[in-house]
This record gives C-alpha cells, structure tokens and sequence, in this order.
C-alpha cells in the first residue's frame, strides 16, 4: 500500500490535470509537473493524510527508481534518432551545435556568476560560479522528447534537435567534470588531474561500450522470436538490465570507472535501431507501452521541486541570472552555430528556445557538487529554482517554437471529421450491439 497507492495518486493526479489545463493548450508534460507539485509536500502533501499526497521529500524520493527506469527508455528512445541514414544528412549540423550552445552557455554563466561574486564575494565563490557554469550545459530529454510525441512533431527542426539534445549529455558530462575538478582545487587547495581529465573520459568510453554491447546482444537474441510481443518483451527487459548494468561503479587503481545511464541507454538505442531491421516498429511499441511511466516520472519531478528555495532573496537573485544568461548562451550558441552550419531560418531562429528546459541531468550533477560540502548545498538550492522555472515554462516554450517553425500543424479538417465519423459510427455499432443483447435475453426469457 505505501508504494502501490502513492503511485496510482500520482498518476490519475498528472492525467486529470491535463485535463483542467486543456483549454490553456498546454503540453501535457507541464501538467504533470504541476500534478507532481499539487501532490508534493509542500501543497496536498503538508496535509499530512496518507494518499492525498507525498507527504515528505522522504516519500518521493522512495520511487527514485521509477524515475531511473523512465530515463532509461527516453534516452533508449533518443538514440534511435542516431539513424546512420539520417545522420548522413544531419550529424555534422548536430554535432557543431550541440557542442558550440553547450560551450556557450557554460560560459556566458560563468561570466555572469563570476561578476556577482565580484559584487558578493560572502554569497558567491568562484568554485560555486565555475560549477553552476558547468551544469548549465545540461538539457533535459525528457521535455523535450514528450512535447515532440505529443503534437507528433515532424520536421527540420526536430530532426536536428533531438540528437543535439542526446550528444548535448555527452558534452555536459565532460564540462562538469573538468570544470568540477577545477572548484574542488580551489576549495581544497590540491589539484587531481584525474578527476579532472581522465574520469570523465572514461565515463563517457566506459557508457559507449557498454551500451554497444547491450546492443549488439538484443539484437542477436532478438532474432530467437517470430513474434513481435515477445521482441517487445525482450526490448523492455533489455532496457530494464542496462539502467541497472549502469548504476555499477569501482575503481581501477587511481580512475574512478562509472557509467552514465543516459548514454548507456542512447547508444543502446542507437546500435540497435541500426542493426536490427525490425527497430522501429519494436521502439513504436516500446514508447506506448511506456506512457503511464513517463507520466510518472514527471508527476514525481514535480513533486521533487522544493518551493522552500522561494523563502531566500539570494538565491532568487543569483537564480535569476543563471536562468537569463543560460538561456541567452543557449539560444546564441544555436543561432551562431546554425548560421555556421547554413541551417535554414527557421532552425537558426528557434532552435535555441527549444534547448531551455533543463532537469533530470542537472540535478545529478547537483548531487555530485555536494562534495564541496556547505558550497556545493548553495549551488543545489540555485540549481532547484531554476529547474522549477524551467520545467513549468519550458516545455510550452519548445511547443511554441517547433510550432512557429512549422513541424507542429493543427490537424485539418478532414482528420477531425474522420476521427468524429469513426467516433460515431463506434457509439452506432455499441447501441445495435446492446439492443441485440437485450432482444436476445427477452427471447431467452420468453421460451424459459
């Protein structure tokens, strides 16, 4: 009862707010966020009544797994979008950007933080600034992927954005981890070279060829059925041993050897999708069969955003100018570097805006910069109010802007009619099928 109702709450909470912010034309990622924050523990969840809500921070972080396995299937997910046939056409685009806006991002905050402890040496150190610089660079998937579902986005625009979003994880691990090295040495005063260079790469080695490995075997043991539920069954299992393969850590000697479940899972995705030819009607599959969990997963990150953050001026503040100079390197680093790469107007223009949302990979690099002890509770707190504003204002951002770029289009007027003639014509076949019950039970009356 303490996993099973808590869970069945917070999911009818994510759907029946969909609803109420359906007249809004809001996307339904930001409902379920706004569900999670109703249910949390600073809303419902105060209240004390066991199923009304998550009632402490405790509760909700009890179903941290669901959100593993969550981001486990959207990164397997994202990595079928490293297709070698499409990124014939876009892997040199989406290389360069996802790369330059990360850059960019990283060091308009940097500046920018760097100034304020200028003006606030006692609120805001250097290794505080530097680091808050490095998690700008993350995007989160999740988002993104659920707004591009939903309105079934398809398009210039979207064909460059999500593996721009995928190696954009990829980049970020690598900043953090160098620009992490550089504030633990000026918080402790000594230098590890191999927690600044040698440990993220290989992390990052280490999540590529385990995820090829992952692969290459579902892909062969796939082979074993005919049938498509049993394929099905074998991807999900699949997904389901990699997100656990990847929580594994040691240490070889000096290096310090772990793994990111997030690209563990892209590059699951991607060897897959490229050597089994029945990829894409399995990951069709897989990505219904996975709805109510991602509708999970964000009705918990909701409840996971701490409204306390709003009680200190300072953090605000100094929140406010990490959230407005890391979306003006984002949406800069992507005009500059689509210009560069001759993308059409339209992505130069928008594609910036739909790298705004920013969660899930964010607040692990937060977990990891607790390590600078007193500091590194400053930089979650930062971090927590700008993944609040992001995550209610940014999935409705990236709508706005895939749809002012054209890959989202209202459904014309013959799809509404057929939907409406096939509504009707089901209500029609139920009203003959319930009078053809009710004749035939009188007739059986009848000769009884």
């Amino acid at each position: 009862m303490q996993t099973l109702l808590p869970v069945s709450i917070a999911i009818l909470a994510g759907l029946l707010m969909t609803r109420v912010f359906k007249p809004l034309k809001l996307p339904a990622v930001t409902a379920y966020l706004i569900g999670g924050v109703l249910i949390g523990p600073y809303c419902l969840g105060a209240l004390g009544v066991p199923g009304l809500g998550f009632t402490s921070g405790e509760a909700v972080a009890s179903l941290s797994l669901i959100s593993d396995v969550a981001l486990g299937f959207i990164a397997f997910s994202i990595g079928s979008e490293f297709r070698l046939s499409a990124l014939k056409a876009t892997g040199r685009q989406a290389t360069i950007i996802g790369i330059v806006q990360a850059l960019m991002a990283a060091a308009l905050v940097d500046v920018a933080l760097v100034a304020v402890h200028l003006m606030m040496p006692d609120r805001l150190s250097v290794a505080q600034a530097i680091t808050l610089g490095a998690i700008a660079t993350a995007t989160a998937p999740a988002a993104t992927l659920m707004v591009v579902r939903q309105y079934k986005a398809k398009g210039p625009l979207t064909d460059l954005l999500l593996p721009i979003v995928a190696l954009d994880d990829a980049v970020g691990l690598i900043v953090f981890a160098v620009s992490f090295g550089i504030a633990r040495t000026l918080v402790s005063g000594t230098t590890d070279l191999v927690s600044i260079l040698v440990n993220p790469l290989v992390e990052i080695a280490a999540s590529l060829i385990l995820g090829a490995i992952m692969g290459w075997l579902l892909t062969q043991l796939e082979k074993l059925f005919n049938s498509n539920t049993n394929r099905l069954n074998m991807t999900i299992a699949f997904v389901l041993m990699t997100v656990s393969l990847s929580m594994v850590k040691f240490q070889l000697g000096p290096i310090h050897v772990g793994f990111s479940s997030l690209l563990v899972c892209m590059m699951l995705g991607t060897v897959f999708c490229n050597l089994c030819p029945l990829s894409y009607d399995l990951m069709s599959m897989a990505d219904r069969w996975t709805s109510p969990l991602l509708a999970l997963f964000f009705v918990i990150s909701g409840a996971e955003l701490e409204l306390g953050v709003f009680r200190d001026v300072y953090i605000v503040g100094i929140g406010i100018v990490y959230i407005l100079f890391r979306s003006l390197g984002k949406y800069l680093g992507a005009y500059l570097s689509a210009s560069w790469t001759r993308c059409g107007p339209q992505i130069r223009k928008y594609l910036g805006i739909t790298l705004f949302p920013q969660a899930g990979v964010a607040l692990g690099m937060c977990m990891t910069a607790r390590q600078l002890g007193s500091q590194g509770d400053l930089i979650r707190n930062i971090v927590l109010f700008a993944v609040l504003v992001y995550e209610l204002i940014g999935p409705m951002m990236t709508k706005n802007a895939l749809t002012a770029a054209g890959d989202i289009t209202a459904k014309s007027d013959e799809v509404k009619n057929r939907r409406q003639t096939k509504l009707l014509a089901a209500e029609k076949y139920q009203h003959s099928t319930h009078r053809h019950q009710a004749l035939h039970f009188h007739l059986r009356q009848r000769k009884s």
